[in-house]
């Protein structure tokens, strides 16, 4: 099984995210912040990766520190689980709508850690969660995990909905990505012969 768990703690937060890329999509969050618990719910449940975060973080000052180190960690436990990556799909691309927005997320999981984030949010919050957020979450995630990660959010007004597309666009684009291809079973998908080195 494609399993892993990271552990982080410094003076801001105390993290601990297990996966399993083999799993059924159950989630067990709990970060403090209800629309970021929501927004992982999402991502396991789409994903179908079992996705369990404990994080204690420095709340009272704001959202940051927790959302940014829960990225971090939670990067290091997919890129973990994946080990030199044989017989995975690799690459993925959804397209992921959310009543009037429809967002891309293109995904290669190429061990070159970039993030490519074209979304607008028309406001500064949804609820108390700042919208800036959400990019420092891909970005934190992106650069752990090793991944290629292009998201563009191409229409969209409401910015619940908004985010809701690019997390739920990135799980299903992972879904597909870290999928063992069984043509394919046992080769690493690079001309290489490695990815992530």
């Amino acid at each position: 099984m494609r399993k892993a768990t990271i552990k982080r703690k410094t003076k801001e937060t105390d993290i601990e995210v297990s996966v399993n890329l083999d799993g059924t999509g159950v989630a067990k969050v709990a970060t403090g912040i209800g629309f970021f618990d929501h927004m992982l719910d999402l991502l396991a449940r789409h994903s179908r990766i079992d996705i369990t975060v404990k994080a204690d973080g420095d709340l009272h000052v704001d959202h940051h520190h927790t959302t940014e180190d829960t990225g971090i960690a939670l990067g290091q436990a997919v890129k973990q689980a994946l080990g030199d990556m044989r017989g995975i799909n690799r690459y993925a691309t959804m397209y992921m709508p959310m009543d009037e927005t429809l967002s891309r997320v293109v995904i290669d999981i190429s061990g070159r850690p970039v993030l490519v984030f074209k979304t607008a949010f028309t406001r500064d919050k949804i609820g108390e969660f700042d919208t800036d957020l959400v990019r420092e979450w891909f970005q934190a995630f992106a650069m752990n995990a090793g991944i290629t990660l292009h998201v563009e959010t191409l229409y969209g007004e409401n910015g619940h909905h908004i985010a809701e597309s690019c997390f739920k666009g990135l799980a299903r684009a992972l879904r597909m990505a870290v999928a063992i291809d069984p043509q394919a079973a046992g080769e690493i998908p690079s001309t290489k012969g490695s990815l992530g080195n």
